[in-house]
């Protein structure tokens, strides 16, 4: 019987939300088969319909003209019982001429399917956890050279802002950047704001981040995509982090800055930038907001124009003098 290759094992688990990491996971699996992938690819989608012999006969068939056959599962957290049962005592004596592959969203790592792949070797269970929002920027630069382009920092932020969190789409407008942009390197702000529309949604800390950035162009074209968060939420998420700018500024003048995190109770990476952004504003800037937020929650919270009362808010201390 045909050997599959050493450094590949029996089995992989393919796990996680980022549905990029998964496709990326399964091309490379499908690349080691070359051309001879139109004869020992078996990919399936199994439902309760499916009868489970089936799918033993296909893991058990031999490669042709291939070092192995690669059987791929999708939807392996949606697995039909009889299915999955199959493919765990499948796995207790796996073909030596065949790789399974199970790709899913989640799944449980006490559930038997799991265990039975995870047994198969440290490498077997194959992690596509997408990252957090704020390690997505640095992810799109590590993606642009794909496409033969960088983009700059700014740019990526944007990217994300506009795209979202699924690195799927992340990837398609990447590619399509680079194709307006032709022959120039590299990928810009500008390039993203002309040829990138907004498809996520606007989240309160989208706009608190312009506020921290001392963007009112940008914390307003936010606000006029927010017509459905209340104005009195966004009030609340602004003052928290203006009182989160304060502690910062006041630990930077006593040249303890390392403990903002600590002083807040947050996780380093959440205050990382707050030193930075603490100084786009003087001190009696941001005391002077929280004073006039005031006069503001009262309209917000009676019966006035709450959207103009925010407005006007926002520019009394956004505005540079």
């Amino acid at each position: 019987m045909a050997q599959a290759p050493t450094s590949l094992l029996p089995a992989y688990l393919i796990v996680g939300t980022d549905q990029l990491k998964r496709e990326r996971a399964v091309e490379r699996l499908i690349a080691r088969l070359g051309d001879a992938a139109d004869f020992n690819l078996d990919r399936r989608a199994p439902t309760a319909a499916d009868d489970p012999s089936e799918l033993v006969a296909s893991l058990n068939q031999l490669p042709f003209v291939a070092p192995f056959r690669l059987v791929l599962i999708e939807n392996g957290d949606k697995l039909p019982k009889p299915i999955s049962e199959t493919l765990v005592h499948y796995l207790d004596d796996p073909s030596p001429g065949t790789v399974l592959a199970v790709v899913a969203e989640k799944l449980a790592r006490g559930t038997r399917l799991y265990k039975a792949i995870a047994k198969k070797g440290d490498r077997s269970v194959v992690d596509c956890t997408p990252k957090k929002r704020w390690e997505l920027p640095a992810q799109v630069r590590a993606m642009a050279p794909k496409y033969g382009k960088t983009i700059t920092p700014d740019a990526a932020e944007e990217l994300v802002r506009r795209t979202g969190e699924s690195t799927l789409l992340i990837d398609a407008q990447l590619k399509a950047l680079a194709a307006f942009v032709g022959q120039r390197d590299p990928i810009g702000l500008a390039d993203v704001q002309e040829h990138v529309a907004r498809t996520a949604e606007v989240k309160p800390w989208d706009l608190v981040d312009a506020v921290c950035e001392r963007d009112l162009p940008a914390a307003l074209h936010l606000l006029s995509l927010m017509p459905g968060t209340s104005p009195v939420a966004i009030q609340s998420f602004v003052n928290g982090r203006l009182r989160e700018l304060i502690c910062a500024k006041a630990l930077e003048r006593r040249g303890s800055s390392r403990e903002l995190a600590s002083a807040l109770g947050r996780p380093a990476w959440q205050v990382k930038n707050h030193a930075r952004w603490a100084r786009n504003y003087r001190m009696d800037e941001l005391t002077d907001a929280l004073r006039a937020s005031a006069a503001c929650e009262r309209v917000l919270k009676g019966t006035g124009d709450s959207q103009t009362a925010l407005i006007v808010w926002l520019c009394s201390f956004m505005r540079r003098s």
